[in-house]
């Protein structure tokens, strides 16, 4: 039976909640069986943070819209994308890009694609009992692929980090109601190809930084799946609220402070999709005074197209 939106007032927010839960309703109860399980534990696709699993995915498109620090500060819209495929069960490869569009009061738009990215990943351990996942992997920049005018770095930049993601299924009775809580993050060391760029007269010198983040996480599925049917339905049945940390923390060459973001928000997530948004909020004025949005549509490649990615892409490789 279709979802009759006819009582609704005619007004964008009124069809768009509507359509929502259309959207919530014809969504499968069980999540997706090939991403970032752990036993019973769903680790969704986080937006600021890097995921501790291997999967097949598409994010497209990811958008963020914040104004940056500068004088004058410059809004800047970001609209990315990123795909990642399975080699082999454990492990897989990623690439991703972005266009930006940045306007300063009194300037012209500047407009231009970012550096490219690459990545690749090996899960090398999963607890099914302990509904954990643990990762390795290394992430790779490579400077002049982006327009230098929006702030694309001239260098490339190779960092390799852990990646990990905990459950907390296996707490006790007595604080059963933590259960659903989970804990994901990622920590490592990047290291540029130029210790120092000039720029306009000026000498930069480029740090090593300590990137690191982590995601805390209320699962609403493992709540209702796992712990008590408390009752929720669609959309709130499929929600996981979080609060990201996104943080970067120079370890040489001036040693300048630690910037990041703070981002609080929510996922939806469905059986062959999910959709997020989060709030971007600076932990200091070194990384800026304005409030920003991130939202991210993402996809389940090997749900969407089951025939395709049933398998790693060298499953059969001799």
């Amino acid at each position: 039976m279709p979802f009759d939106c006819s009582f609704l007032p005619r007004t964008t927010s009124a069809l768009l909640a509507c359509g929502y839960a259309a959207l919530s309703l014809a969504a499968p109860i069980v999540p997706a069986f090939a991403h970032g399980f752990a036993g019973n534990r769903f680790f969704p696709a986080t937006l600021a943070t890097d995921d501790p699993f291997v999967a097949d995915e598409l994010s497209l498109p990811t958008v963020q819209v914040i104004r940056q620090p500068g004088n004058p500060p410059a809004k800047t819209f970001d609209l990315s994308t990123d795909i990642a495929l399975r080699l082999t069960p454990n492990f897989g490869v990623e690439a991703g890009d972005g266009y930006q569009l940045q306007k300063s009061p009194g300037s012209r738009l500047r407009t231009g694609f970012d550096n490219v990215e690459t990545g690749a990943k090996y899960q090398f351990f999963v607890s099914p009992e302990h509904e954990t996942i643990l990762s390795v992997g290394v992430d790779a920049e490579i400077g002049g692929t982006g327009r230098l005018s929006i702030g694309a770095d001239r260098f490339s930049t190779v960092t390799p980090a852990l990646f990990f993601g905990k459950g907390f299924g296996d707490l006790p009775d007595s604080v059963r109601a933590l259960r659903p809580l989970a804990l994901t993050g990622t920590a490592g060391v990047s290291f540029p190809t130029r210790a120092s760029v000039r720029d306009e007269e000026e000498v930069e010198r480029v740090p090593n930084n300590l990137e690191w983040g982590f995601a805390l996480e209320y699962s609403l599925i493992y709540l209702q799946t796992q712990v008590n049917d408390v009752g929720l339905r669609a959309p709130f049945d499929r929600l996981i609220p979080l609060v990201e940390f996104a943080m970067e923390t120079p370890l040489n060459r001036g040693r300048a402070p630690t910037t990041g973001t703070v981002n609080p928000g929510a996922i939806w997530s469905g059986k062959y999709f999910q959709v997020g948004v989060e709030a971007v909020i600076p932990v200091d004025a070194h990384t800026g005074h304005n409030v920003g949005v991130l939202a991210q549509l993402h996809f389940y490649l090997d749900d969407v197209f089951p025939q395709l990615f049933k398998q790693p892409l060298l499953a059969n490789w001799p």
